[in-house]
C-alpha cells in the first residue's frame, strides 16, 4: 500500500511540473541600480519602467542614489559588487568618468548595463557591457528644425544646457547648433547650464530677459524641467512671444504643449529605456545573443500630435 501511495505522489508531482528545476521566474536574481539623481524627474520614470519590467521577470532591484556625486556612485557600485548582485544598471553621473566602474564590474564578471547616458560615445563597448538609450544629438536637431519652421530664418535664441559632463547636454546642444548654424540670420545669444533643474532654468531666463530684452525670441532647453522654469520666468515678465521647447515629454510639459504655452517637447521614451535596460540584463543572464547598443527613438511632440501622448 505504501508503495502505491508513493507512486501516486510521484505521478502527481510530475503532472504538476514540480521537478525542482529553476523556472524562468528567477525570483532570486538581484539587480543593483545606480542612479545619478532621484531628484531628476525623468530618471524616476525610467526607474519605474525598470521596476515594472523586473517584476515581470521576478527580479528584485536595489536602487542607490548618487546625488550627482561620481565618487559616491563608484562606491555604491563597489558595494553592489561586494554584495554579489547578479547584474548592475548605471545611469552615469559623469559619462567621462565611468572607466573605474566599467573595469570593476567587468572584472567581477557581472553584466553591466548603462542606461540613458552613454559613456561610450567613442570607442568600442567592452564584452559584457551594454547601453540602452537614445541618440541625443537627434533631439537637439528636432528642436532646431522645428524652431526654424516656427520662427523663420532670423531671430535670437538662447540655449539652456544640462550638466556639461553629461553626454545628453553636450549632444543635444550640438544638435541645436548644427541646425541653427545653417541660417546666418539666427543668432545664438547665450548658452548656460541650468543643471537640468527647473529653478535654475527660471533664474537664468530672468537674467536673459534683462540682458537681451526683445532680442530674445526663443529658448531651447536640454530638458523639460528647465523649459518649465523658463516658462515661469517668461510668464512673470509678461512675455508670451518667446518660443520655448524642451526634451523628455514629462506630463507637465505635454500639458504645456497642449495649452499652447510650450511650442514643443521631444519624447525621450522612459518606458523604452527602463524596459530595455531590464531586457538587456535578462538576455545577458540567460546568455541570449543581443547587440551591445539598444537605441530608443526620439519623437517630436507639437500641438499637432500632442493629443496622441496625453
Amino acid at each position: 500500500m505504501k508503495k502505491i501511495l508513493a507512486l501516486m505522489l510521484l505521478l502527481m508531482l510530475v503532472a504538476t511540473g514540480c521537478s525542482g528545476e529553476v523556472t524562468d521566474g528567477d525570483g532570486d536574481v538581484k539587480i543593483g541600480y545606480a542612479i545619478n539623481n532621484m531628484n531628476d524627474t525623468f530618471q524616476t520614470y525610467i526607474v519605474d519602467a525598470a521596476k515594472e519590467k523586473a517584476e515581470e521577470y521576478g527580479y528584485s532591484i536595489d536602487i542607490q542614489d548618487a546625488q550627482e556625486d561620481v565618487i559616491k556612485q563608484q562606491d555604491q557600485v563597489d558595494a553592489m559588487i561586494e554584495q554579489g548582485v547578479d547584474a548592475i544598471i548605471v545611469v552615469p553621473v559623469d559619462t567621462s568618468a565611468m572607466d573605474p566602474i566599467t573595469k570593476a564590474v567587468t572584472e567581477a564578471g557581472i553584466p553591466l548595463v548603462y542606461v540613458n547616458r552613454n559613456p561610450f560615445s567613442e570607442g568600442d563597448i567592452p564584452e559584457g557591457v551594454f547601453y540602452v538609450g537614445s541618440q541625443e544629438i537627434v533631439a537637439g536637431q528636432f528642436q532646431g528644425t522645428y524652431l526654424v519652421k516656427l520662427m523663420g530664418e532670423e531671430g535670437g535664441v538662447a540655449i539652456l544646457m544640462g550638466i556639461l559632463s553629461n553626454e545628453g547636454a553636450v549632444k543635444r546642444t550640438e544638435g541645436n547648433e548644427e541646425i541653427l548654424s545653417q541660417y546666418p540670420g539666427i543668432k545664438v545669444l547665450a548658452k548656460e547650464s541650468g543643471n537640468w533643474q527647473k529653478d535654475q532654468g527660471m533664474d537664468i531666463t530672468e537674467n536673459w530677459l534683462t540682458a537681451y530684452a526683445d532680442e530674445l525670441n526663443a529658448i531651447l532647453a536640454n530638458n523639460d524641467e528647465m523649459a518649465l522654469g523658463a516658462l515661469n520666468a517668461l510668464e512673470t515678465a509678461g512675455r508670451n512671444d518667446v518660443i520655448v521647447m524642451g526634451i523628455d515629454a514629462i506630463p507637465d510639459a505635454i500639458n504645456m504643449v497642449a495649452e499652447g504655452k510650450m511650442a514643443a517637447t521631444v519624447l525621450q521614451d522612459a518606458d523604452g529605456q527602463g524596459h530595455g535596460a531590464i531586457e538587456s540584463v535578462h538576455n545577458a543572464l540567460k546568455g541570449n545573443e543581443q547587440d551591445p547598443i539598444r537605441w530608443i527613438d526620439f519623437v517630436l511632440i507639437t500641438p499637432e500630435n500632442v493629443s496622441d501622448f496625453q
